[in-house]
């Protein structure tokens, strides 16, 4: 069932987009050669804590894993494509790029939730690296100027795929984005791609919805590796991933965690 969010709701996941992204621009800011990513993790959660909110990760079960999520950020490295473990004992070295995705409960108590990615380089980065991350970003945001009430998610879908495909690079096609807001994920989905099994709802006025690409530099396939939540690409060929928390409006859109 899709939630539609009230003017106030949306206010208020506006509020805690905002500190999301600052949050995560100091994680960013200090994601360098030789850094723990479980150090960067104890930031972010400490980070969330002291603003009066909850990760919204850590802790969380999936219906295709019973093991809790250990950490407060998926942090996922190169061939990762979501998912990675924030806990684990990697120290990030020149060249890696690493996927942060982040999110937050705010307020606390009775609060909503945001949702956001950003995939960055350490250090100096391979061309294909650059271009990898500048092409999911751009498709990301061509994505979002899709967003209005009336129009449709294949509008989403389509922007985001032929832009990625252009650039001979592949969407990830078994992961999608979704609602967000009540929940960490609400309906509907919002896949990456167009494909009819997929139906087209049409979007209305106060959904608010993940929109996040996942992009391959080869193949879109994908498995799962035995810690049951890291996604690696099945070629071993690098990925990126952006996301951000967006409201539909009546004329357009309104990201949250901008």
């Amino acid at each position: 069932m899709i939630i539609i969010k009230t003017k106030e709701e949306i206010d208020l996941i506006y509020r805690g987009g905002k500190i999301l992204n600052k949050i995560l621009s100091k994680v960013i800011e200090n994601t360098a050669e030789g850094v723990s990513i479980k150090d960067l993790d104890k930031m972010a959660e400490r980070l969330i804590l002291e603003q009066g909110g909850v990760p919204s990760f850590k802790g969380y079960r999936s219906h295709r894993n019973e093991d809790a999520f250990p950490s407060t950020m998926c942090i996922s490295i190169n061939d990762e494509v979501v998912h990675g473990d924030g806990t684990r004992d990697i120290i990030l070295k020149n060249g890696d790029i690493v996927d942060f995705d982040i999110g937050m409960k705010y307020p606390k108590e009775n609060g909503l939730y945001t949702d956001m990615a950003k995939t960055v380089g350490v250090g100096k980065i391979s061309k294909e690296a650059q271009k990898l991350i500048q092409v999911t970003e751009e498709s990301l945001f061509l994505g979002i100027k899709e967003i209005r009430a009336g129009n449709k998610i294949k509008d989403i879908e389509r922007a985001i795929q032929d832009y990625v495909e252009k650039n001979n690079f592949s969407v990830v096609r078994s992961l999608t984005g979704h609602g967000v807001g009540k929940k960490v994920h609400e309906d509907p989905m919002i896949p990456n791609y167009v494909e009819d099994r997929f139906g087209n709802i049409e979007l209305q006025e106060g959904m608010v919805i993940a929109i996040e690409p996942m992009v391959n530099a080869g193949g879109y396939e994908v498995e799962t590796l035995d810690d049951g939540w890291t996604v690696v690409t099945s070629d071993g060929t690098l990925s990126a991933h952006f996301e951000h928390t967006v409201a539909v409006l009546k004329d357009g859109y309104k990201i949250l965690t901008k």
